[in-house]
């Protein structure tokens, strides 16, 4: 008798959703939605950090409160991630999602700090990305992928379903991108239609492998793609995001931060511009 055959997300056993309450009136979070669905179709762990950024310390810029306001504040946030982490476990038991939830309060740098340590401990981590809390995002983006060694999924607003049936491969022939699309291998094999798409100038490609050159890797992996060589036109970034519209695509895989963060901030850079706008959620490795 046959046993029967694994999901293609089987490789994929826990997952780290991150979330910081930065204010009583935040809009809904779509990772925890995101991630609880995900671990739900890869019947994986799913653990879900909701910190409160305290305004107790050191922070010079509090300077206008006083200790009792602050006090309350935190104290009010501490209570809302509360709430959150309690909502997560309620859903995630209500779909039978093994969840294990916590609440910490924490000063801005142990929030990204704490964060980046536990994703070491998980096969993937889910965080939100998008303009709200910008750089309390960003932060918390790169040092997961800089820290952890494990891939990201940043999702932006209005995204908290998971899905993965048409993923784009964004290929600059790099090592971040090689390391990105072999991370990404089991939603690749779920998928139904995947693009490599590349966008580089001439330039940039000579000494890279091309994305035809990458398929034939990917197929013995029992990934089928089509490849396709797009112009620079108005910039990377904007390219794959109109890309991603065209090919209606669930998922974007792409290495993150093929320049460092400093020279990114100062020249800008793809990461962090599809960070700050992407249609759909982003599949980071570096």
């Amino acid at each position: 008798m046959s046993s029967p055959s694994r999901s293609p997300l089987a490789g994929i056993r826990d997952v780290l959703v991150g979330t910081t309450v930065e204010g009583e009136f935040d809009p809904p979070i779509a990772a925890i939605g995101y991630g609880l669905t995900l671990a739900k179709a890869a019947n994986a762990h799913l653990t879900v950090q909701s910190a409160s950024w305290r305004l107790t310390g050191d922070d010079a810029w509090l300077g206008e409160f006083d200790y009792v306001g602050e006090a309350l504040v935190d104290r009010r946030l501490d209570a809302l991630a509360r709430s959150i982490a309690e909502r997560a476990a309620g859903d995630a038991a209500q779909v039978g999602v093994v969840c294990t939830t916590e609440a910490p309060g924490l000063t801005y740098p142990d929030v990204v700090t704490r964060l980046a340590t536990q994703a070491r401990l998980h096969d993937l981590t889910v965080l939100d990305a998008g303009p709200r809390r910008f750089d309390l995002d960003r932060e918390t983006i790169e040092r997961a992928l800089f820290e952890s060694g494990r891939p990201v999924i940043a999702v932006p607003p209005g995204r908290d379903a998971f899905a993965a049936r048409r993923i784009i491969v964004a290929w600059d022939g790099s090592a971040q991108a090689a390391r990105a699309a072999n991370d990404a291998l089991p939603f690749l094999r779920a998928a139904e239609a995947i693009e490599v798409v590349s966008v580089c100038d001439d330039a940039e490609i000579h000494e890279a492998v091309p994305g035809a050159e990458f398929a034939p890797h990917l197929a013995r992996h029992g990934v089928n793609v089509v490849v396709n060589d797009l112009p620079k036109g108005d910039g990377i970034a904007e390219t794959l995001r109109s890309q991603a519209g065209l090919f209606r695509a669930d998922l974007v895989v792409m290495g993150a931060y093929r320049h460092s963060p400093k020279r990114e901030f100062f020249l800008g850079g793809v990461t962090r511009s599809l960070l700050r706008n992407c249609p759909v959620p982003l599949f980071l490795s570096h």
